[in-house]
C-alpha cells in the first residue's frame, strides 16, 4: 500500500531529524516527542520534511544557511551546536564553518559570531 502523501511527508521529516540526532528512524520520533511533546515533535517533522529535502538547494548548503540562520538570532544554542556537528555529515568543512563566523562578525555583530565561534570551537575543537 502506498502512503498517503502526509504519511510520506512525515517519514522524510523523521528520516531528516533521524540524521541529524544520530538516532535510527525508529528512534526519532521517541526522542522528540519527549524533547518536545506530541504537537511540537509532529510540527517539526512535517516542516522538517520540506525543508530539508527538495532538490534545490545541498544539504551542505542548506547546513550552512541554518547555522547562519542561528547564529543571527542568538540564543539558540542548544540548536546551533546540533547544526554544528550535522553540517560536517552533510558536506561543510571547518574551514567553511570558520569562513561563516567571520563573515558573519561584519553583518550580524562581533558578539553574536563570536558566540557561534566558540560553540564551534566546543562542538567540534579548535581546528588548530
Amino acid at each position: 500500500m502506498t502512503p498517503s502523501p502526509d504519511e510520506a511527508r512525515r517519514t522524510r521529516g523523521l528520516e531528516m531529524y533521524a540524521s541529524q540526532f544520530g538516532l535510527s528512524v525508529e528512534e526519532v520520533a521517541e526522542h522528540m516527542t519527549a524533547m518536545l511533546g506530541p504537537r511540537m515533535a509532529e510540527e517539526a517533522w512535517q516542516s522538517g520534511a520540506g525543508a530539508w529535502s527538495d532538490d534545490d538547494l545541498s544539504m551542505r548548503d542548506r547546513s550552512l544557511v541554518v547555522i547562519a540562520a542561528l547564529v543571527t538570532q542568538g540564543g539558540v544554542d542548544a540548536r546551533l551546536r546540533g547544526h554544528l556537528r550535522w553540517a560536517l555529515e552533510n558536506g561543510a568543512t571547518r574551514g567553511e564553518l570558520d569562513a561563516l563566523m567571520a563573515l558573519l562578525a561584519v553583518y550580524v555583530g562581533y558578539p553574536r559570531a563570536s558566540t557561534g565561534m566558540e560553540l564551534l570551537r566546543e562542538e567540534l575543537g579548535t581546528g588548530e
